[in-house]
């Protein structure tokens, strides 16, 4: 495995400043936004699409700061009610397709979406209850007439642009947030769908993350590192179900923290134990959404902590057994 840093929260200098900072505190790899929630300040596919000698300049920038590309990221709601919203969507997956193929990057992170509850719906609508049964019309229409026909297109013109890996995060609000409805969609659609496994996102949902990756074992194609921290007297009140300000920091149930401040050092072995074992080898990318720190202090926090957890070297043979 290696160590990687999702570039987002370092939008405030330019790409080169950004690898160069993060070359020298000890990241192997950089997941690059390039359009959807992430924008792409240090990746923009039109322009380095349209220019043969902006993407080598770029490819060897890389180079420079001993960096690879573990992921191309455009989290979308590719399958929203608005044709306006997907249609942005739509350009901005098969410009980061080209991108990737141009630069030699397999991997594709991005989210399910939610489509509404029906074709002339204005929002999304996530079902999180099996009861009334309207729910049950609504996943039978979101799933059947919507997301799998929409992944099956999209598995299709990935593998056009030699992308073997769409990554999909594990996300409430979205279709695919668990473990069983990120196989569903695997099973339906093909083994070009996989995780984005980002345990922050399902230690508030109640989910132990490690028991999750062995679940999930051959599915998952790159790996969040960020933390969660539960708000045990809140959830005791009101539960895990938090709609609130995130920056609420006192009122909400859960928030998200760098790794090691939501979890312990125990927890996080057990994860990157279970990575091992599921047979992952990627980019362990730090994704910093700390609202008690500070952008610098919570990426050299969350750096330092893992170097000591993340598994580098392929297991030995055991020559005691």
């Amino acid at each position: 495995m290696k160590l990687g840093v999702l570039t987002v929260p370092l939008y405030d200098r330019s790409a080169e400043e950004a690898f160069k900072y993060l070359s020298g505190l000890g990241v192997q790899a950089v997941e690059i936004g390039t359009g959807g929630s992430p924008g792409s300040k240090h990746s923009n596919p039109q322009e380095l699409l349209s220019s043969e000698s902006k993407l080598v300049a770029y490819k060897d920038m890389l180079k420079k700061y001993n960096l690879e590309i573990s992921a191309l990221s455009c989290h979308s709601n590719h399958v929203h009610p608005s044709a306006d919203v997907r249609g942005e969507a739509a350009r901005d997956f098969t410009q980061t397709l080209r991108l990737a193929e141009k630069l030699g990057v397999d991997t594709v992170v991005s989210f399910s979406g939610c489509p509404g509850d029906h074709e002339g719906a204005k929002y999304p609508n996530w079902v999180t209850c099996a009861w009334p049964a309207d729910y049950q019309k609504v996943l039978d229409y979101q799933w059947n007439e919507v997301l799998i026909p929409f992944w099956k297109g999209a598995a299709a013109e990935a593998a056009n642009y030699g992308v073997n890996k769409i990554a999909l995060e594990l996300h409430p609000g979205f279709c695919v947030y668990n473990t069983s409805s990120l196989l569903r969609l695997r099973k339906e659609v093909g083994n070009a769908i996989g995780a984005n496994f980002d345990p922050s996102h399902l230690f508030w949902q109640g989910i132990r993350p490690a028991e999750a990756i062995k679940a999930l074992k051959g599915a998952i194609y790159h790996f969040h590192a960020k933390d969660t921290k539960i708000n045990t007297t809140n959830t005791q009140i009101n539960g895990v179900l938090d709609t609130g300000s995130y920056g609420g920091l006192s009122d909400r149930s859960w928030l998200f923290r760098s790794v090691g401040w939501g979890h312990d050092a125990g927890e996080w072995k057990e994860i990157m134990t279970a990575l091992r074992l599921s047979g992952y080898d990627g980019a362990i990318s730090i994704e910093h959404e700390d609202a008690f720190m500070s952008v610098e202090e919570g990426l050299k926090k969350a750096i330092t902590f893992l170097k000591d957890i993340v598994i580098c070297d392929q297991p030995v043979q055991a020559w005691w057994n």
